[in-house]
């Protein structure tokens, strides 16, 4: 199945946004048209989970799209908005998902993912998903928006283009943040090795 059109997706999220009668239809219309692009950012997240892992990619989507569809009501300005805060709701899901399997087992279960967004050549390339997030979270502050590129790049599938268009700065600055980003990553996740 062809990706949707960034306009119709578009058209759908402004129908969201007017909250009237059509609003459900937008919305499950919507879930259609995302729902593949959506599981195939949840997959990748979670390409290097142990086989009997108790969170499917199916589920994540699911949870964030309600997540979504019932938070806040949100004035939706596009397709790279809607991925973008997609991205920041299936990292919450899978953060929390993380923290409960530590605190039931510590160690056990915590998700695995890469600051390249490919398949990790060793064990060592890859890294803990709530220890990224705790790293992300103290590097927000210093640079947060170096650290949403991170977000909307890793969590969110986004590319250079994508993710420029959604933060409102040229492909060059996301090039830099990135390169600051994953270098400053690297330091504190693995010890100066770069991602």
């Amino acid at each position: 199945m062809p990706p949707p059109s960034r306009s119709e997706v578009t058209q759908l999220l402004l129908e969201c946004n007017a909250r009237g009668e059509g609003t459900a239809e937008a919305t499950r219309r919507l879930f259609e048209l995302v729902y593949d692009e959506l599981r195939r950012l949840a997959g990748a997240l979670m390409l290097r989970e142990r086989a009997d892992h108790t969170l499917q990619p199916t589920a994540v989507v699911h949870e964030a799209f309600m997540r979504l569809a019932d938070g806040a009501r949100i004035e939706w300005q596009g397709r790279a908005h809607f991925m973008g805060i997609a991205a920041r709701a299936m990292r919450q899901i899978l953060v929390d998902h993380a923290r409960h399997r530590a605190a039931e087992k510590r160690g056990g279960g915590l998700h695995r993912v890469t600051l390249t967004g490919e398949e990790p050549a060793s064990p060592h390339d890859a890294v803990e998903i709530l220890e990224l997030h705790e790293v992300l979270e103290r590097f927000s502050a210093l640079d947060p928006r170096a650290a949403r590129v991170v977000e909307l790049r890793v969590f969110g599938g986004l590319n250079v283009r994508e993710t420029a268009h959604l933060l409102e700065v040229s492909p060059r600055t996301v090039d830099g943040d990135w390169a600051v980003a994953r270098m400053w990553l690297s330091r504190e996740l693995e010890g100066g090795k770069p991602a």
